[in-house]
């Protein structure tokens, strides 16, 4: 006579917790490996970067546009270390900046320097999306932020 087991109600709440493991891995992973959604990149003041097709070049506008960001960043001008702040710079393809700008919020137009870098991250998303990047998927804080003689630095 074969053996037949019952399911009891534990099982059934393993069975279903490990259920919704496998479709949050499966999420979490999905989402390391695609960008975001949507047609070409564009930043709430109107960058808009149109990706060719040509990485190189594509990648190439996207530095551009960060080069225009750290144009409007100031560091000097701030008194204290509490009016040193810092800003977050492009979308890495697991999520989250690549790095950090260090800014004195006093002598920096912080609207414009926002509107830029979110452009910037914005056309790196889709970059990353089109071209299949893939990156580590650890979590970078931004450094902390030290004044002296007037300017501010990242310690």
């Amino acid at each position: 006579m074969p053996i037949v087991s019952v399911p009891t109600q534990e099982a059934a709440v393993v069975t279903r917790g490990a259920r919704f493991l496998v479709v949050v891995l499966v999420l979490a992973l999905t989402a390391c490996s695609q960008g975001a959604p949507g047609g070409a990149p564009s930043g709430p003041d109107g960058n808009k970067i149109v990706l060719t097709g040509d990485q190189k070049a594509d990648w190439a506008q996207i530095l551009a546009l960060e080069n225009e960001a750290q144009a409007l960043v100031k560091t000097d001008g701030c008194l204290s270390a509490g009016q040193c702040r810092t800003a977050p710079v492009g979308s890495r393809a697991c999520g989250g900046p690549r790095y950090y700008l260090v800014y004195c919020s006093r002598s920096t137009d912080s609207v414009a320097l926002f509107r830029k870098l979110d452009a910037v991250a914005a056309a790196e998303r889709e970059y990353n999306g089109r071209y299949k990047i893939i990156s580590t998927c650890e979590f970078r804080l931004p450094p902390k932020v030290a004044q002296g003689s007037g300017s501010c630095q990242a310690q």
